[in-house]
């Protein structure tokens, strides 16, 4: 009965936030408060149990591969899509697709945690399975220095019972997986990682930092990974499993999206060999085929604002994601800046992260032949200073959003455009574009 009488009042509080044009979280909000046990109770029934996604890049498209490729299997996933990482978005997104009952039609939950609003989660729900994708200096105002998000992500490995993934890459992520095998041999730890000839395309906060890349081992040579990605090119990708070597076409936009695929594939073949928890009847169960997951991955497409594509005047616009000093670095690495028009827009907002010094820690001087047409957002006379000092030229600042891509848009009729954007300014950004090109639904 109370079940039915949270769920009552989550959809109830829904439909009026919706008319009002209120948040989707807010009747997450509400039934947190009213029922703390109600998303426990809810998750507690799927016969293959709660995967986790946390760490600071990648979560929301390495949860969508995820997803999909499950999908593809044949089960049916419960999953935070609009990408509200906190705790009542994701009671929001079970009320939304809940039954009065406060059922779930699915047979399994893969979550997308932010690494600090994780704490509330775990408390409730602990994950079966857990992926933990990196560290790296982001949103200094919340998290401080990344041993503080470190933490954060060793306590979500601590509650997970039974199948744990890390980026054996990432120095701190990797030492999570280490102390795990050392405290319990409950929880299967697996690893994705690098090829010794990709390591310099992908540096840990450590390797920016210090300006040079280190082997794992401190260079010594070490076996494959789970799932080790070995091999880029241009929109395709070659993954190790198990001393076989896949070669896949990707949809996936952007460098880390590359990296993260190896993770997701890990991931997914660890929850289809455990198979449905003991004394949970599935509706399905499912015999790895790692064949079978790659093509699947080769399907996805890239989250919103991850490299997603657009179209508008008959030309591309991309929009990628910025939020720290590696991912802003990466990002510019997977998009060659000769022939696009380029927009950056940055916003200082809460979701983004109050403190925006972190700019000054990345490289803007592949924009210097093209330039950048406009800078934008609550800090575009930052971003503006910033990219002076690299001798970047800027044809105009236009801190309003709305004004900011009705006079990029103008200025750069016939030319593919891109737009790098913070978390707040990309959301504002889709709004505008959505009055003129088609969008996507937030995943």
């Amino acid at each position: 009965m109370r079940d039915v009488i949270s769920a009552l009042v989550g959809k109830s509080v829904r439909q009026v936030a919706r008319l009002r044009g209120g948040g989707s979280a807010l009747p997450g909000l509400v039934v947190e408060k009213m029922d703390p046990g109600f998303l426990g109770r809810v998750l507690g029934r799927l016969p293959y149990g709660v995967v986790a996604v946390s760490g600071t890049n990648g979560k929301t498209t390495t949860t969508k591969m995820i997803v999909e490729m499950l999908e593809a299997e044949g089960l049916r996933v419960f999953t935070n899509r609009t990408g509200s990482n906190f705790s009542r978005g994701v009671v929001a997104a079970a009320v939304a697709e809940g039954s009065l009952r406060g059922r779930l039609d699915a047979d399994i939950a893969v979550l997308e945690l932010d690494e600090a609003h994780a704490m509330f989660f775990i408390d409730r729900v602990p994950p079966r399975f857990t992926l933990l994708l990196n560290v790296l200096r982001d949103q200094l105002d919340r998290f401080g220095e990344i041993d503080t998000t470190a933490k954060l992500l060793q306590r979500i490995a601590d509650a997970t019972t039974e199948g744990l993934v890390v980026n054996r890459e990432d120095r701190l992520i990797r030492t999570i997986g280490d102390l795990t095998r050392a405290r319990t041999a409950a929880v299967d730890v697996r690893e994705f990682g690098l090829s010794a000839d990709l390591l310099a395309t992908f540096p840990s906060d450590d390797d920016f930092h210090a300006g040079s890349v280190s082997a794992v081992a401190g260079g010594v040579a070490v076996a494959d990974a789970d799932v080790t990605l070995i091999e880029l090119g241009d929109h395709e990708a070659v993954f190790r499993v198990e001393g076989s070597d896949y070669r896949t076409p990707l949809k996936l936009e952007g460098l880390y999206n590359t990296f993260n695929a190896a993770a997701a594939l890990a991931v997914v073949r660890q929850i289809l060999v455990a198979g449905p928890l003991p004394g949970r009847e599935a509706r399905v169960t499912v015999t790895p085929d790692t064949a079978e997951i790659v093509a699947a991955l080769a399907q996805v497409r890239p989250a919103f604002g991850r490299g997603e594509q657009l179209e508008l005047d008959g030309q591309p616009l991309e929009l990628v994601l910025v939020k720290n000093p590696a991912g802003f670095r990466l990002g510019l690495a997977s998009f060659a800046a000769d022939g696009v028009a380029a927009m950056i827009a940055i916003n200082d907002q809460y979701a983004d992260g109050r403190d925006m010094s972190w700019l000054w820690d990345v490289d803007f001087t592949s924009l210097q032949s093209g330039g950048v047409d406009t800078v934008s957002g609550t800090r575009a006379w930052d971003m503006a200073l910033r990219l002076e000092h690299d001798e970047v030229p800027v044809v105009a600042v236009e801190e309003n959003l709305g004004r900011a891509l009705t006079e990029f848009r103008a200025r750069t009729m016939g030319q593919p455009r891109r737009i790098y954007c913070t978390y707040t300014a990309m959301l504002e950004l889709r709004r505008a574009l959505a009055e003129v090109t088609d969008v996507e639904d937030i995943w």
